[in-house]
């Protein structure tokens, strides 16, 4: 039996996003989601858990992502996790998971939060995606 590697997440970003090129001058965008779960307890209190997602988006729908999403924005992402290994600045091996997305629509209009692009036309739906081969992807590839 195949297995499935698939991740839907609505939430709100918690930062502008942040953009890089790969040595190769690929684009790609990082910035983090917050999603919040509330229930009510055995004692009937509301109670609130917020879950932070790292969110990795690649090509031309990284610099949709970089001119459309800003701080608050709400964001459908849909995408596979990834874990990945590096070293930090002290060559302490340190261990990431994050989120690599192949569908990102932006949600809400672009006044809650979000930037106009240059052209001052709203943001697209849905940017096309055009990320890299997802199985040709390293922790090298990822410039952050």
């Amino acid at each position: 039996m195949a297995s499935v590697n698939k991740v839907i997440l609505v939430g709100n970003l918690g930062a502008d996003p942040e953009m890089r090129y790969t040595p190769g001058g690929q684009p790609v965008a990082q910035f983090n989601i917050a999603t919040t779960d509330v229930w009510t307890d055995k004692s009937n209190v509301k109670q609130e858990k917020t879950e932070w997602h790292r969110i990795v988006v690649w090509g031309k729908q990284a610099e949709h992502c970089k001119e459309y999403l800003a701080k608050g924005r709400q964001v459908y992402v849909e995408g596979r996790i990834q874990t990945r290994t590096y070293d930090d600045k002290n060559g302490q091996k340190r261990t990431i998971t994050e989120i690599i997305a192949q569908t990102v629509k932006f949600m809400g209009s672009a006044s809650n939060g979000a930037h106009r692009g240059q052209s001052g036309r709203p943001a697209p739906e849905e940017p096309p995606p055009d990320s890299p081969d997802p199985d040709k992807i390293t922790g090298d590839d990822i410039p952050f």
